[in-house]
């Protein structure tokens, strides 16, 4: 199938639908990419291995 084999306002119409859905994926990517970093925000480096660290002790004794 070609896309030229689509009318003028066909093809007009599909490039905006897919702009439209680009661009409603790359928000819906940035305000996640918000999210992950406003969480980490408030601790450090250290603490956020020291969790996983914990974490990953606390499966290790529940096998």
């Amino acid at each position: 199938m070609n896309f030229d084999q689509f009318s003028p306002l066909t093809q007009i119409l599909l490039v905006f639908a897919g702009l439209g859905l680009l661009f409603f994926l790359v928000m819906s990517n940035n305000k996640r990419n918000k999210d992950k970093r406003a969480k980490r925000s408030s601790k450090s480096f250290r603490q956020r291995i020291k969790e996983r660290k914990e974490e990953r002790e606390e499966e290790r004794e529940e096998s």
